[in-house]
């Protein structure tokens, strides 16, 4: 199984600047969209039926706002929509497809870059997140959970560590996060195939950041313990712009 994931920041403008037609030529069997920005019905699916692609969109109830959605070509045993948390489920940020072998969740966390308020709910999300985890994990011991997570991990997935020693998304207690989500039963994919520097997922529409390669890795696709001598392949599509995120890629064999 072929697995792409890739924050988009709104699937309406990612579609003006060809990832339909990416996804086309790349030929993944499953694809978690994050960010969707919108609703169904206002994007053109009948282009990605046409390519073999069922389509699951859990979106945000408000409007132009957060959303999540997997494609696959793959026919779902179930899908699940939201983790059964209201005010998570309210800003689409879960979705589940469960298949023979396997279930791959597409998640967007939040950000706590607009303010205190946002931080605290995000620290409260990272704690009911690894009890939804740890909860279906007595059900469905293999998953795959790509996304964004909106947090570097480690020094190597930042290109200024000291600089952003304070700022959210490289705050201590989140970085501890990351490492006890890990401990509890995952492996970061990409990781575990490359340990090279500078490789990021994300750079911010400033300071010529991505021409720069100043950029973040926040987005993962996390592998459950029982699957990780399953993994074929992980990596990071970082020439691909469709978005200020680059996707993200794993070959599983389910």
């Amino acid at each position: 199984m072929k697995i792409i994931s890739y924050n988009v920041n709104g699937i309406r403008a990612a579609t003006k600047k060809g990832l339909f037609e990416w996804i086309s030529e790349e030929q993944p069997d499953v694809v978690c969209i994050q960010e969707l920005k919108a609703k169904e019905d206002q994007i053109d699916t009948g282009s990605l039926e046409s390519m073999g692609y069922q389509s699951y969109w859990m979106p945000a109830e408000k409007p132009g706002y957060s959303g999540v959605a997997i494609l696959s070509k793959i026919e779902p045993q179930h899908v699940e929509y939201g983790c059964g948390i209201e005010k998570y489920d309210l800003e689409g940020r879960v979705i589940r497809a469960d298949y023979n072998g396997g279930s791959v969740i597409s998640v967007y966390m939040p950000s706590g870059t607009s303010g205190d308020e946002r931080q605290a709910f995000k620290m409260q999300w990272l704690d009911d997140f690894q009890n939804y985890v740890n909860d279906l994990k007595k059900d469905i011991p293999n998953l795959i959970i790509c996304g964004d997570y909106n947090i570097a991990h480690e020094e190597i997935d930042i290109h200024n560590p000291k600089g952003n020693k304070n700022n959210s998304g490289f705050l201590p207690e989140e970085r501890a996060w990351v490492s006890s989500f890990i401990e509890s039963g995952f492996v970061d994919s990409y990781r575990l195939m490359h340990s090279e520097p500078d490789r990021y997922s994300w750079w911010t529409y400033r300071f010529n950041a991505r021409k720069n390669n100043k950029g973040w890795r926040i987005d993962y696709q996390m592998v459950s313990d029982p699957l990780k001598n399953d993994i074929v392949d992980a990596d990071l599509r970082d020439h691909i712009v469709h978005s200020d995120h680059c996707p993200t890629y794993l070959e599983i064999d389910l």
